[in-house]
């Protein structure tokens, strides 16, 4: 295997042009002389016999060859960052933090198991949790906020695999005029009725079907969506793991759909990096695996159930 000729202390000085606009900007980043920051990129010239930059005027732009430097220089400086970071953790056994992303319809009383299962194993391990909504929130993924995700999506340049399949029910308090028809629920039936909505975090929301009800309430929370349906303030589409014990006691009950009364969303546990994942983000993903293969059966679709993501 060859040599690398160019450092990374280089490949630096070459991102650091590009992001900070100028040979001068990216010397007071880098806290070192311009003079040392055009000497790296004119090396990285000479040895690769190339041209990264035109100059024109006062601003340096990036040639079609440079422009392939530095996609593939940040891709190896974001690399270089990662296998340092992961050094400093295997060095220091389990992380000392760890970051868990979870969509919220993932079974709260599960997603808790599986925490104080893994405190006990690792007690010095700190959680931090972050509960986002359906098509919500990647950034957690891609900027490193998160090590461990429990999504309804696949973000883009990640690989995860299937974890569980959630099904929704609609649900409403037994007394509610929907219950009361003494017949099967038509979509025209749920339109006049409050339709109890969750709001999906990230500043990207994904698009999906709508049902047009005549009153709407939407909410930042699962659980406000819960308890809205619970004390009998309109009907919700909610995860069914989610409200057992309410469905158990009678204070929610399914709505008898004419059609369409379930929906099934899949959830995926993603690792951020599979690479570089410290033994704890590794252990709690285990964890989970075998918690969600106990205790929640794979549901599976009847012909007739939707599988698009719900609205509420």
């Amino acid at each position: 295997m060859s040599t690398p000729r160019i450092t990374l202390d280089q490949w630096q000085a070459l991102m650091a042009v590009v992001d900070e606009g100028g040979y001068a900007q990216a010397a007071r980043a880098l806290h070192k002389s311009q003079s040392a920051v055009t000497y790296a990129v004119q090396k990285i010239e000479s040895l690769l016999g190339v041209k990264v930059f035109d100059i024109r005027g006062r601003k340096a732009m990036l040639t079609p060859t440079g422009q392939l430097l530095y996609r593939r220089g940040r891709y190896l400086m974001d690399e270089a960052a990662g296998l340092e970071q992961a050094a400093r953790q295997l060095s220091a056994g389990w992380e000392a933090e760890l970051r868990l992303a979870v969509d919220v319809v993932f079974p709260t009383w599960l997603l808790f198991q599986c925490l104080d299962r893994f405190g006990r194993e690792s007690p010095h391990t700190r959680v931090e949790l972050l509960e986002t909504v359906i098509g919500g929130n990647t950034e957690a993924l891609l900027s490193g906020q998160a090590q461990l995700a429990i999504w309804g999506v696949m973000p883009a340049g990640f690989l995860g695999e299937p974890l569980m399949r959630v099904r929704f029910v609609p649900a409403a308090h037994p007394e509610h005029p929907l219950h009361r028809l003494g017949r099967k629920v038509t979509l025209q039936d749920l339109r006049i009725h409050r339709h109890m909505v969750v709001r999906e975090s990230g500043a990207q929301r994904a698009t999906r079907p709508s049902m047009e009800a005549l009153q709407r309430w939407t909410v930042s929370h699962m659980a406000t969506s819960i308890e809205a349906a619970r004390t009998g303030y309109g009907f919700a589409w909610l995860p069914e793991e989610k409200i057992r014990n309410e469905l158990a006691d009678g204070a929610l009950k399914p709505l008898p759909l004419r059609e369409g009364g379930e929906r099934y969303v899949e959830l995926y546990l993603i690792l951020a990096d599979p690479d570089y994942a410290g033994p704890g983000t590794r252990r709690l993903a285990q964890i989970i695996r075998e918690a969600v293969a106990k205790e929640c059966p794979r549901h599976e679709p009847t012909a007739a159930a939707s599988t698009l993501v719900p609205d509420g």
